[in-house]
Order: structure tokens, then sequence, then C-alpha cells
């Protein structure tokens, strides 16, 4: 029997590592549509998130650690999401977690769309104004989720350290009421603006987002 030369067995230590990092093969197919699909998907999810500090009625969860770590050392918020989103992808070793490739340009994609989305963004200068760009930035935000989900190419950082979490024991309410009450907690202390826009986008954006997904899901408009 032939002795497979180092070349020949490059590319099986190749796949062999894609398939313990990788929730996903890297990049399946149709490779044009999830690509184009998840980059459109981050950008919505940044410019919802920014709409909503844009409103001052209140962050989303995680914003508001963003939102406080800004205020602290000036840093702007989209930078925090990176720091951060990095920062859970570690957390995610000892859980066991596999990546994507949506995952690793979650990291950097929301919080630059976020970043550039605030340059132009109008603060609204009367209540209903307010309420009408905090409803528009949840909505957005649940767009961009069913986007990048259904892209097939791997949960975000945050999603990922929720599903670790309830992989070992705990409810995924239980696990997600933990993490955001943590992250809330800590944000606020910082100086991170809660409000009722936080509140309402906790209980609304998984309604929202399972309501977009399902004609968004590629694998299930290729099965179909």
């Amino acid at each position: 029997m032939a002795r497979s030369t180092s070349s020949d067995a490059f590319p099986l230590s190749w796949h062999s590592l894609a398939r313990r990092a990788f929730v996903t093969p890297p990049l399946p197919r149709p490779r044009p549509r999830r690509l184009a699909q998840l980059c459109v998907g981050l950008y919505l999810f940044g410019l919802g998130l920014a709409a909503q500090v844009a409103a001052g009625l209140g962050a989303a969860p995680w914003d508001v650690l963003h939102q406080g770590l800004h205020l602290r050392t000036g840093w702007s918020i989209g930078t925090w999401v990176i720091v951060t989103g990095a920062a859970v992808i570690l957390l995610w070793i000892p859980l066991r977690q596999r990546a994507g490739v949506g995952t690793l340009l979650n990291v950097v994609g929301i919080g630059v769309a976020l970043d550039v989305s605030l340059l132009w963004l109008p603060e609204p200068g009367t209540p209903v104004g307010q309420w009408l760009m905090l409803a528009a930035g949840i909505v957005t935000v649940a767009l961009g989720s069913g986007l990048y989900i259904g892209a097939g190419l791997g949960p975000g950082p945050r999603d990922g350290l929720m599903t670790g979490l309830a992989e070992r024991g705990l409810s995924i309410v239980a696990a997600r009421t933990l993490i955001e009450v943590s992250v809330v907690a800590a944000g606020f202390a910082l100086g991170g603006t809660v409000g009722v826009g936080t509140l309402l986008f906790a209980v609304s954006i998984g309604p929202l987002t399972q309501l977009f997904l399902p004609p968004l899901h590629v694998d299930r408009a290729a099965a179909g």
C-alpha cells in the first residue's frame, strides 16, 4: 500500500480542523446568496441597534454595556461591540461551541455597521420621533437577525454563548435571562442607558425574528 505524502495529508488535516472548528462547512452552497444575505443582515442588525441608541429610550441589553464602556473609555460603541464579541468567542472554548464564517464576520460587521449608522442617523427631536425610531430599530434588528441566521453560516457570538450554557444544563430562557440581566446591570453601573426601549427589545426581538426567519432560511428554500 502506497504511503500518503505530506501534500496528501494536508487536506485531510485541514478538513478535520474545519469539522472541529466550524458548525457548518466554511462556505456551503449557494455561496453568493449566503454571503450576500449574511452581509445585508449584519448591516441591518447594526443599523437597527444604532437607531435604538439614537432614539434615546434605552439601548438593547448588550448595548447598555457597550454604551457604558464607551462612556468610561471614549472608545466608540461599535468598537466595544467588536471587543466584547471577540471576548465572548473565547468563552466558547470551554463550552465547546463551534463557529462559522458568519460568526467571525458577525464579530466585526455589526460593530462597524453600528458606528457608521450613528454617523448619519438623526437624533429625534420629539417624543413621537423617538418612539418611531425605537420601533424601526427593533424591527430592523429582527429583520437583520432573520437574514444572517437564515444564511446558515454560524450563530452570533452571544447566541453561541447562550446555547453553550444551555447545553451545560440551563434552559434557553434561563441562560438568556442570566446573560442579559448581567450585561444590563454591568452597563447600567457604567452609565449605559436603560429604559423602556431595553425592555421592549428584550420581549419583542425573539417573536419578531421568528416571524422573519422562515422565508429567509436558505436551506429551507433550497429544500423546497
